[in-house]
């Protein structure tokens, strides 16, 4: 089997490396047996489908140059949304590709369209309440580093009230009432 893999980090700086997609995925090529013919890695935003290394390999999809396509995950694919997204995976389909996702397991281009948007949005969901707790972990990460003090102001518990905004905010066994 001929495996390419697809990688895109959305910075060009150090902060950002394809090697942290790169490795997993040359090991799960490794791991199915197959060929890799070929590596594409952007280092550019996945809101648009004009990267280079993106266009190209679908140019040699179109040719048949390999039957696997690994991707970490298929936000690293595109994030231009539902519509274009379900596009590259029939596009992908038409050319005789086969789709493997690290993260997304379950979703390829084998399906038909109507049968993927479901569990695409479904999916797209999940990402994105994974991106939010990644920047919020990042965030108290960096806010710990400044030395600021996290956590319930002192007196917030056990019932004790503590007024802000007009309203009383009590907190009565670790939950939250008005």
């Amino acid at each position: 089997m001929r495996i390419a893999l697809y990688c895109r980090v959305s910075k060009n700086d150090e902060s950002q490396d394809p090697q942290n997609q790169l490795i997993p995925l040359r090991d799960y090529a490794k791991a199915l047996g197959g060929d890799i013919v070929g590596e594409y890695v952007d280092l550019a935003s996945g809101g648009n489908g004009d990267r280079k290394e993106f266009l190209r390999m679908f140019e040699d999809a179109q040719v048949h140059r390999f039957d696997l396509l690994l991707v970490w995950a298929l936000d690293r694919l595109s994030r231009e949304g539902i519509s274009n997204t379900l596009g590259y995976l029939e596009r992908l389909k038409r050319n005789g590709v086969a789709l493997k996702s690290l993260q997304n397991h379950g979703l390829t281009p084998v399906m038909t369209v109507w049968t993927v948007a479901p569990g695409y949005i479904q999916l797209v969901a999940q990402q994105e309440r994974k991106r939010i707790v990644e920047r919020t972990r990042a965030g108290l990460l960096r806010a710990r580093r400044e030395g600021k003090k996290l956590g319930r102001p002192k007196g917030a518990k056990d019932g004790k009230a503590r007024r802000k905004s007009g309203y009383f905010l009590r907190y009565k066994n670790d939950n939250l009432t008005v």
